[in-house]
């Protein structure tokens, strides 16, 4: 499965790791076919780590799971923080999974085995995420200029346009 991300500074095409960790991508799934991402900002912006969005109240304290509250993390040793455009949840800590995710800049290895790799950015790694990366922020890294997700578009086929 793959969706798109209709972001204020383009899209980000996401292949969604269904078979691997099918729990988080369950969540990911019913959140964006129930529209709970649209038009909710990228609250944390991070040049040459991380651009993290997700929570509807837009300032990364909320966000729950489609069953409502948290869920358990589905770290797999084989899904690693190792490259740009690596999609993974934001946590407080383990087992507490909400709606709130992340889109790596960079490699992060010191997040393996902490938060649960979902997805990859298929398209839209050399175009959007530079312009989300060059965004400037306040010492909070919370964007000056705010952007977020418009909308997105749901794919059967992670390859199909």
């Amino acid at each position: 499965m793959s969706v798109t991300l209709h972001t204020d500074l383009g899209d980000l095409k996401i292949e969604v790791f269904c078979e691997s960790v099918p729990k988080t991508a369950e969540n990911f799934l019913a959140l964006c076919a129930s529209s709970r991402y649209d038009s909710t900002p990228f609250h944390r912006n991070v040049a040459g780590f991380m651009v993290q969005g997700g929570d509807p109240t837009g300032k990364g304290k909320g966000g729950e799971s489609i069953w409502g509250g948290t869920f358990e993390d589905e770290v797999r040793p084989a899904l690693r923080h190792n490259a740009r455009g690596i999609v993974s949840m934001a946590n407080r800590g383990a087992g507490t999974n909400g709606s709130q995710f992340f889109v790596t800049y960079a490699a992060t290895p010191h997040l393996d085995g902490k938060n649960t790799v979902f997805g990859r950015v298929l398209e839209g790694s050399d175009t959007t995420l530079d312009a989300m990366e060059a965004v400037e922020v306040d010492k909070k890294h919370r964007p000056i200029q705010a952007f977020g997700i418009k909308s997105v578009t749901i794919h059967a086929n992670p390859l199909a346009g």
